[in-house]
């Protein structure tokens, strides 16, 4: 069967109202199989090794305990989090998170006040938009230090403080 036409294909993955949104600029393959039952596993092995990177760090970023990212990616990632392939924010209650410059340069006209984040080069936060910039999701960009970085700052924002999703 040819490669869907990425206009047929679905924009999000994930929960409908996420904690966090990660907004990527390309789709994996199998998505349109994925959306009735996102899966962490079912997405890594129909793709290739980097989206198990982006899903393995989306995991450490979200997981409520640091430690327990593996059975938060394989029982809860999304549940909790979306994957979004338009450069357009959702409107939900959590947070923003848009990976890569060149993927930040598609959201046209996006306004924020995004601040580089200490001891992280190349992130920053805009705690008031609930907006996380950083490079492209992958190890050599987002290494073990990093993570604990952000994690540290989305913490004193009350990320991690939320149990479940709950509005405001």
């Amino acid at each position: 069967m040819p490669p869907s036409d990425a206009s047929t294909q679905p924009d999000n993955l994930g929960a409908a109202d996420p904690r966090l949104a990660l907004y990527l600029p390309h789709r994996p393959n199998g998505l349109a199989q994925l959306v009735d039952d996102p899966r962490a596993d079912t997405l890594i092995a129909a793709n290739s090794n980097h989206w198990r990177k982006i899903v393995t760090l989306l995991s450490k970023i979200t997981s409520p305990a640091a430690e327990d990212w593996r059975r938060f990616r394989d029982d809860a990632l999304f549940g909790q989090t979306a994957l979004c392939f338009t450069p357009q924010l959702l409107k939900i209650d959590g947070w923003h998170w848009i990976g890569g410059k060149d993927n930040l340069q598609r959201f046209e006209g996006l306004s924020h006040d995004a601040r580089p984040l200490d001891r992280c080069p190349g992130v920053a936060i805009d705690p008031d938009r609930r907006l996380l910039l950083t490079p492209y999701p992958d190890y050599r960009q987002l290494s073990n230090a990093l993570v604990s970085r952000i994690r540290e700052e989305l913490a004193q924002h009350g990320f991690y403080a939320r149990s479940g999703h709950t509005h405001r």
